[in-house]
């Protein structure tokens, strides 16, 4: 962020938020490796207690993934065309998709657009919004005239435009070019004098390919909301485009988020947007389209909302599933792990809401109830605190006090039964990685021709990798955007490559 649009007097206060991220993940770590040495029974009852709390947490986790795979399952058979044309006046709202593009080649996007027609939705209805980026004009120069070739007559609208690149006040990513191109989308309905709230925007990245079902669940549950542009939508996120032919460790990274989304569709009071979604034109309009000097932009809009309405404004579950591309290498395994690595790292760097929520929060003290802030303030900080620490304190400094203790400690009869107590949390957690591997098979789309069928075999013995790609890609790459938000060496936007 951009911290010179602040007053000098707001600039240092919210740089002084920005330590907050950090500070707590290398207190914790530097206080563990401390008190192991001079007080590691102290410790040996924390990581026992840990161990436990992350062990019923994975339950918690599993169960409601397990729900919500259930859920969505059971919603993809409903005739959402049918509860659709039994809404009054559906007719009047307009599906817009604005997607955002970089360097992905013809065939990513001709997926994408290839998916929205077979909805079967009525093309009459559909915008289409895609913005490449001037910095790659030689993509939009080759792309963009076989788009506008064949689609430009298969829907409504076709706006393509290109970002200009270096303009004041953003840094190069996805967000500055969804603020562009929104501000381009506004010209075009204002033109059309389509209401603000009868447009619904699909907000996605380039490789997302919807369910057939995505555009009569989507306009049922808008149309029948209540308020519906004080709500975003969700879909159930899958990277599962290329999954058969991604490697072990970006395939479990993959479906750990899957898993995450799936649990907190169950819990839409902890839900925010992420990745590809859904909400109002009015909404966008109302808080100036998406900030465009941040990375992650996806949640980011629905804070900016959440924060323009004075905590009035929430995220509505759907349980229909949107696919997407997990990373995979695009000339050797090591530059596929630095892609994954990267990528996460990206997705890390959402503690940069941390102190955005803790500045607007100081700012609206009368007009957001404090429970509400608490609430939004523990959940974005628990979870972005825990996948910071909680893999490298249970699986690489847990042993530390057992190990380094003095023979007076080492005689006591919790260090004799740590060991013991702790293998036996481990495979009490072992049943929540068995199940997860489980319900990531039922998860699978079809297993490709060329494909092995012994492939099947190895998707879920896979799984016993967990660990070491929760440390790997899991808690390094968050320490380091959150060690970086702390020191003020500000991440930009990566680009995760699409291959298929």
């Amino acid at each position: 962020m951009h911290l010179d649009k602040f007053s000098p007097k707001d600039r240092k206060k919210y740089r002084r938020l920005e330590y907050i991220p950090g500070l707590m993940i290398w207190v914790t770590f530097i206080g563990s490796i401390v008190l192991s040495f001079i007080k590691p029974l102290y410790v040996i009852y924390f990581i026992i207690l840990f161990t436990l709390y992350w062990v019923l947490r994975l339950f918690y986790f599993v169960f409601y993934s397990i729900y919500s795979s259930y859920t969505f399952h059971k919603q993809i058979k409903v005739d959402w065309k049918t509860k659709r044309e039994s809404v009054p006046n559906w007719q009047d709202y307009y599906h817009l998709f604005i997607l955002p593009t970089y360097s992905e080649p013809y065939g990513v996007l001709e997926t994408s657009l290839n998916g929205i027609l077979n909805c079967g939705y009525p093309t009459e209805k559909i915008i289409i919004a895609i913005s490449w980026e001037e910095r790659r004009k030689d993509v939009y120069d080759e792309v963009e005239p076989k788009i506008r070739e064949k689609f430009g007559d298969k829907f409504f609208k076709v706006l393509t435009t290109l970002h200009p690149d270096g303009l004041v006040g953003e840094i190069k990513g996805k967000a500055a070019n969804a603020n562009w191109v929104g501000w381009k989308c506004k010209e075009l309905i204002d033109q059309l004098a389509i209401p603000y709230e009868k447009v619904i925007v699909s907000y996605f990245d380039c490789d997302t390919f919807v369910h057939p079902k995505y555009m009569d669940y989507l306009t049922y549950v808008y149309a029948t909301h209540p308020n519906p542009t004080r709500s975003s939508f969700q879909p159930a996120v899958l990277y599962n485009n290329n999954i058969w032919d991604a490697p072990a460790p970006m395939r479990i990274t993959a479906y750990s988020t899957v898993f995450w989304l799936l649990a907190e569709l169950m819990r839409p009071d902890r839900l925010y947007t992420f990745s590809s979604h859904a909400m109002s034109f009015k909404a966008l309009v109302d808080v100036g389209f998406w900030e465009k000097d941040i990375v992650t932009d996806d949640s980011r809009i629905f804070l900016q909302c959440f924060i323009h309405y004075n905590g009035d404004y929430e995220v509505t579950p759907m349980y229909i599933p949107v696919s997407m591309d997990t990373v995979i290498p695009e000339k050797s395994i090591w530059d596929g792990f630095a892609s994954l690595y990267k990528q996460q790292r990206r997705w890390g760097w959402s503690a940069e809401h941390m102190p955005y929520m803790l500045y607007h929060f100081s700012k609206k003290k009368d007009l957001i109830p404090f429970k509400t802030r608490i609430k939004y303030i523990w959940n974005l900080g628990e979870g972005m605190y825990s996948l910071a620490t909680a893999p490298i304190l249970l699986f690489i400094l847990g042993r530390l006090p057992l190990y380094v203790a003095g023979p007076e400690v080492k005689a006591t009869v919790i260090a004799q039964n740590a060991p013991f107590i702790l293998q036996f949390i481990m495979r009490i957690g072992m049943v929540g990685i068995l199940v997860s591997a489980i319900l990531s098979i039922r998860l699978l789309p079809p297993r490709p021709q060329q494909q092995p069928k012994y492939k099947w075999l190895i998707m879920f013995l896979q799984w016993i990798l967990l660990p070491v790609n929760l440390v790997i890609f899991g808690a390094i790459p968050w320490c380091e955007a959150q060690t970086r938000l702390m020191l003020g060496k500000y991440l930009g936007f990566f680009v995760t490559p699409k291959k298929r």
